[in-house]
């Protein structure tokens, strides 16, 4: 049974699987609010000081695509407390709307590895989950050529025709996106072309989960556009053409970006 209680403007509600919820009571994109409020406490707590920027991702069941993603900005320096760490954080834009995997999410293996707390499967190749954790940003990708990219920060590639996702367990490549032009040798028999027609990779940024790319353990997740409102995803987070391109030109590699995806607690109520 749940008890929401109002308390100094938020809702405070018992749910998540990393903690208790601190709902900001607020509509729309509302920015400038307290974003500390959102981010889980354990995974707040492995956020290296030199982090400033987080992509959250709260979706709202385990085992449903529907989320929803705040930008996050930390406004001062970390503090350690008797009871942890002290972050401020900002809200810059959310909640916006988006889907993760068709299935839901499943316990990834990011930067650093956390140990899964429980109510989470293992993420594993071909379960249709996102991974939940804490996980670098580090490139970006897309159909247009770098110079024209105007406003990116983050380091860029080129969706050629020849460019692959290899999501192969016994490819050398696998979880790597390359160019099968200029490699010596193709040793995989499944991967994703980069270049989509579908348009869901015009732009995206490519999220660190795996980075020891450990045969099996899922590859080649990203930010990506949606196929449409509540369309789940193979693996991936996915949002509208306009806020995926609001987070790709937020992002700042000198600000040591981070995705944080956790869960809500099945039935929680929202605002």
């Amino acid at each position: 049974m749940k008890f929401p209680l109002l308390v100094s403007g938020f809702l405070i509600l018992a749910g998540g699987l990393s903690g208790w919820w601190f709902w900001p009571r607020r509509e729309g994109g509302v920015s400038g609010g307290h974003g500390d409020r959102l981010i889980p406490p354990a995974m707040a707590a492995v956020l290296p000081p030199e982090c400033r920027q987080v992509v959250l991702v709260l979706a709202h069941n385990r085992d449903r695509p529907s989320a929803r993603v705040w930008l996050l900005e930390r406004t001062g320096a970390r503090a350690r407390m008797p009871w942890g760490y002290n972050d401020k954080w900002k809200i810059k834009a959310g909640p916006l709307e988006a889907v993760i995997g068709r299935n839901g999410a499943a316990w990834g293996e990011g930067q650093p590895r956390l140990v899964n707390p429980g109510g989470f499967p293992d993420k594993v190749e071909g379960d249709g989950r996102s991974p939940a954790g804490v996980f670098a940003l580090p490139w970006a990708f897309g159909v247009k050529p770098a110079a024209e990219m105007t406003g990116l920060k983050l380091p860029w590639r080129e969706c050629t025709e020849t460019l692959r996702g290899v999501y192969d367990v016994k490819s050398r490549y696998y979880n790597q996106v390359v160019d099968e032009a200029v490699i010596p040798r193709r040793d995989w028999s499944s991967a994703e072309i980069m270049r989509r027609a579908d348009g869901l990779y015009d732009e995206g940024v490519a999220i660190a989960h795996n980075p020891a790319n450990r045969p099996g353990a899922g590859s080649c997740i990203f930010l990506h556009i949606r196929q449409g409102p509540g369309v789940g995803t193979s693996g991936c987070t996915a949002l509208s053409r306009e806020d995926m391109r609001l987070i790709l030109r937020w992002l700042d590699p000198a600000e040591s970006p981070r995705l944080v995806l956790d869960v809500e607690k099945a039935g929680t109520q929202r605002q």
